[in-house]
């Protein structure tokens, strides 16, 4: 059977105990080819360290994973071959500069050395990190290394992209240019997968949405889907629904009372 008629990313029965705390609760998850999937929950809800099982980070108490026909925990190098990451927390070689550590990741992935120069150039521009590239990392503020990391994700151009917060610390100018980037990614067929709490951006981004809840996914459904079945205008206000949040100011009269 060939990949094709797998899905790009799979979950089967994922469970996660960290002692007698259940962090995932058998989650199943497809998702084909060329989606924008968001993975959406409160925190500890459960969805980073669902998206670190996927991607061989973290091996699941029960249940498998993988990419297309491969199974990311008896093929590991086979899934790393075909997958980028971006994890909410990121550590950079800070002692390289930025040019130098696309060309080292170019490395491991053995591009040729014209491609991986080529690539490395349209992304500093694209990116808008050419003035830095020459820079070391250790100068660089935290949306810069946001933005040189997911370049670090995508240079060797894996079919699947993961992405944990990636417009968490960035300005707006930045975030642009990231959401630029991802929509050309998935225009040409990637799929990618990726957790937020920025509700605008997943809306405008998001092909298909899952919402987790205490572990389980419990909902799954497009934006428009999700906006008609609870009737709201907006994915945010769809979300606060499923989750059940409740009016944040209440019990807090205290707030008004005069300090004099």
């Amino acid at each position: 059977m060939t990949s094709t008629s797998h899905p790009s990313v799979w979950a089967k029965g994922l469970v996660r105990r960290f002692g007698n705390k259940v962090a995932v609760d058998g989650v199943d998850l497809s998702i084909g080819r060329g989606e924008f999937y968001g993975l959406l929950g409160p925190n500890g809800a459960g969805k980073t360290t669902t998206i670190k099982m996927i991607v061989g980070l973290l091996r699941p108490t029960e249940g498998t994973a993988g990419i297309n026909s491969l199974d990311t925990w008896s093929q590991p190098l086979e899934v790393k071959r075909k997958i980028g990451v971006l994890p909410e927390e990121f550590n950079l070689y800070e002692r390289l500069t930025g040019a130098e550590l696309l060309d080292f990741t170019s490395a491991i992935h053995r591009l040729p050395r014209e491609d991986a120069a080529q690539r490395r150039r349209e992304l500093l521009r694209l990116l808008d990190l050419q003035d830095a590239a020459s820079d070391l990392i250790a100068d660089y503020s935290r949306g810069m290394r946001k933005k040189l990391a997911l370049a670090a994700a995508v240079i060797h151009a894996p079919p699947v992209l993961f992405l944990d917060e990636p417009f968490e610390g960035v300005d707006a100018v930045s975030a642009r240019l990231i959401r630029s980037l991802l929509q050309q990614y998935t225009a040409r067929g990637a799929t990618i997968v990726f957790s937020s709490h920025v509700m605008e951006l997943v809306e405008r981004l998001c092909t298909r949405i899952g919402i987790m809840m205490h572990g389980k996914l419990v909902v799954e459904a497009t934006p428009e889907e999700l906006r008609r079945e609870y009737g709201v205008t907006s994915v945010e206000d769809a979300f606060l629904e499923v989750v059940g949040a409740g009016d944040v100011g209440e019990g807090l009269e205290w707030l008004g009372a005069s300090s004099g």
